[in-house]
């Protein structure tokens, strides 16, 4: 009796030793280009990227794990409802810009994000979406690599900073898929369910092997 607990109960923390950890999330400014009535994460850096007249561009501060299941802007793209009362000028392109300073949840200590709002930057025809965002939402602070730290001044401070533990429910709710796996216990450790099935098990066959041997002895 005492031998079979042993064994299934080794049999419990080996499940739950191989259950992957936790993954970890990072507070930071993700990059979105707007693609019809969607948000599309951006292939490359505001740096590099060069939208063209009638673009939309977008900014999300948030906790995300990847840029797979990144939150989006919660502004839907929309170049004329953003830069219809700016007219065109020869010379200059204009690019409309969406600001999403993100969720409480996600601001660092201390801190409270802006509400969010959008800008028409009137920039010359070969300005990259990093110097749109500078024309719409001075002042911007980047770290020594050239990250984006802070958009019109928020967050104070942090730049891309770990966080364990912790993802934005916003980023649950617009990533169906892993908040999915993360409620059946697939991803991001053992579910409660699980360990308590385990349990149910060890118990269960604990008391199976017991009921067994009462019979025979009797």
């Amino acid at each position: 009796m005492a031998a079979l607990c042993c064994l299934l109960f080794a049999g419990v923390l080996a499940v739950l030793a191989t259950a992957p950890a936790q993954a970890a999330g990072y507070r930071y400014w993700s990059f979105w280009e707007g693609q019809g009535k969607d948000w599309a994460y951006a292939t490359q850096g505001p740096a590099t990227t060069r939208p063209a007249d009638g673009d939309t561009i977008g900014f999300r501060f948030a906790v995300s794990e990847d840029s797979k299941n990144a939150a989006k802007p919660r502004t839907a793209p929309g170049f004329g409802a953003v830069c219809d009362r700016t007219p065109a000028k020869d010379g200059d392109k204009r690019v409309a810009v969406v600001l999403d300073f993100g969720t409480p949840a996600d601001a660092p200590s201390g801190e409270t994000p802006p509400p969010a709002r959008t800008a028409c930057a009137q920039v010359g025809k070969d300005a990259s979406a990093g110097e749109a965002l500078a024309a719409a939402a001075k002042p911007l602070r980047y770290d020594s690599a050239a990250l984006l730290c802070a958009i019109a001044g928020y967050p104070k401070t942090g730049c891309g900073e770990q966080v364990n533990g912790k993802k934005s429910a916003e980023s649950a709710e617009s990533a169906e898929p892993a908040a999915t796996q993360e409620s059946s216990g697939s991803g991001g450790g053992p579910s409660a369910g699980l360990i308590g099935g385990i349990a149910a098990v060890v118990v269960l066959g604990a008391a199976g092997v017991w009921q067994a041997r009462r019979r025979k002895r009797g």
